[in-house]
C-alpha cells in the first residue's frame, strides 16, 4: 500500500472533520444573529468582537458542566447515544467531492475522502442510520417525553426518507450514476441538474428540512409538548454531542444538495480560471465556490427556522404520505416520460 496515498486520506480526514466541527460551532453563532437580524435585534455581543468568541464560551459552558445520567436510565446506551447522533453526522462527509483533483509537487490529490460507485446510496445508509442516536437517547432515558420524542423522530425519519428517495430516482434518470463525482462532473459549467430537475430539487430540500429535524419539522423537539424532546436528560457535553450533530447535519444536507442539484464545485467559467489559476489553485477556487453555496443553503434553513411556524404532528405526516411521495412518483413518471420522447428523437 502507498504510504503517501494513506497519509493523504488521513490528512484530508482530519480537515474536513476539522471544517465540520467549526462550522456546526460558528453556525450556532450564525443562527443566533440571523434570528436577531429577522427580529430587529443586535444578538451575541459582549464575547468577543461582535460576539465571535460565543460560540467557545459555549463549548467551555458545555465542558465545565456537571454531567448527570439519571438513576433509572439504561446507562451504557445513554452514554452510546450521543456519540453514535456524532458518528452518524460525520461520516456522511466521506463521500461528498469537495473539489476537482489537486496537484501538489506533481502529485494528484481527490479532493474527497473516496469515491465509491453507489455513493448517493451510502448517504441514504447514513441518513438512515442517523436515527438510531435519537432512539436510543430516547429510549435511555427512561423519560416518557424523551421516548415519546424518540418514537416522533422515527416515524417521521422514516416518511420522509420515502420521498427523498423517490425524489433521487428522477435525478438519476437524468444522471445514470450514483457516484457523486460522476453527478458533479456531469454538471460542468452551467449544466446544473436544478435547471432539469426543479421540482425533484424542492422535493429533496423539504425532505432535507424533514431529516434534520429542523423546523418547521421539528417535532422531536417540540419544547412546547416534550420539554426539549429526546434530549431532556441529557447535560454536558453529551447534550452537546446532539446539538453539534444537528448542525453537522444540516451542513452535510447543504453540501449534499449543492452536489446533486447545484454542481458542487463547477461554476460558470471554470476552464478559463484553470488556465489563469492552474492546477494547484484551480481546485481551492472550486471548493470556495462549493463551500458559498453551502453557506447559502445553511442561512436558508435558518431564514426558514426564523420564518415559518411548526406544523402540527398530523400535519406533518399527511405531507410526507399523502403530499410529496405521490407527487414524487408523479416527478418519476414525468422525467421517464420526457427522456423517452427526447431519446426517441
Amino acid at each position: 500500500m502507498d504510504i503517501a496515498f494513506v497519509i493523504e486520506k488521513f490528512v484530508l480526514v482530519a480537515i474536513i472533520f476539522g471544517i465540520s466541527l467549526v462550522i456546526a460551532m460558528y453556525s450556532t453563532y450564525a443562527e443566533r444573529k440571523v434570528a436577531a437580524f429577522l427580529q430587529d435585534r443586535l444578538g451575541p455581543d459582549r464575547a468577543g468582537p461582535a460576539g465571535m468568541f460565543q460560540p467557545l464560551a459555549d463549548g467551555l459552558k458545555m465542558f465545565m458542566k456537571e454531567e448527570i445520567i439519571p438513576s433509572n436510565a439504561s446507562k451504557w446506551l445513554f452514554m452510546v447515544g450521543p456519540g453514535l447522533a456524532m458518528l452518524t453526522a460525520c461520516i456522511g462527509t466521506a463521500v461528498i467531492p469537495w473539489g476537482s483533483d489537486i496537484t501538489i509537487g506533481g502529485r494528484v490529490i481527490p479532493l474527497q475522502v473516496t469515491d465509491i460507485n453507489v455513493g448517493l446510496l451510502y448517504i441514504f445508509g447514513v441518513v438512515s442510520l442517523g436515527v438510531y442516536g435519537v432512539m436510543i437517547g430516547g429510549w435511555a432515558s427512561n423519560n416518557k417525553y424523551s421516548l415519546l420524542s424518540a418514537i416522533r423522530a422515527a416515524s417521521q425519519n422514516i416518511s420522509y426518507e420515502i420521498a427523498m428517495g423517490l425524489s433521487i430516482i428522477a435525478l438519476l434518470l437524468v444522471t445514470n450514476t450514483l457516484s457523486l463525482r460522476e453527478i458533479v462532473e456531469g454538471q460542468h459549467g452551467w449544466r446544473w441538474n436544478v435547471l432539469y430537475q426543479p421540482f425533484g430539487f424542492i422535493l429533496f430540500m423539504v425532505c432535507s428540512f424533514a431529516e434534520t429535524n429542523r423546523a418547521p419539522f421539528d417535532l422531536p423537539e417540540c419544547e412546547t409538548e416534550l420539554i426539549g424532546g429526546y434530549h431532556t436528560e441529557y447535560s454536558s457535553m453529551k447534550l452537546g454531542f446532539y446539538l453539534f450533530a444537528e448542525y453537522i447535519n444540516m451542513f452535510v444536507s447543504s453540501a449534499v444538495m449543492a452536489t446533486l442539484y447545484f454542481g458542487g464545485y463547477n461554476y460558470p467559467g471554470m476552464d478559463t480560471m484553470a488556465v489563469w489559476l492552474g492546477p494547484t489553485w484551480a481546485p481551492l477556487f472550486g471548493m470556495a465556490i462549493f463551500f458559498v453555496k453551502i453557506f447559502v443553503f445553511i442561512f436558508f434553513f435558518m431564514w426558514v427556522r426564523w420564518t415559518i411556524p411548526r406544523f402540527r404532528y398530523d400535519q406533518l405526516m399527511n405531507l410526507g404520505w399523502k403530499v410529496l411521495i405521490p407527487l414524487a412518483i408523479a416527478n418519476i413518471v414525468v422525467t421517464a416520460v420526457v427522456i423517452g420522447i427526447i431519446e426517441g428523437f
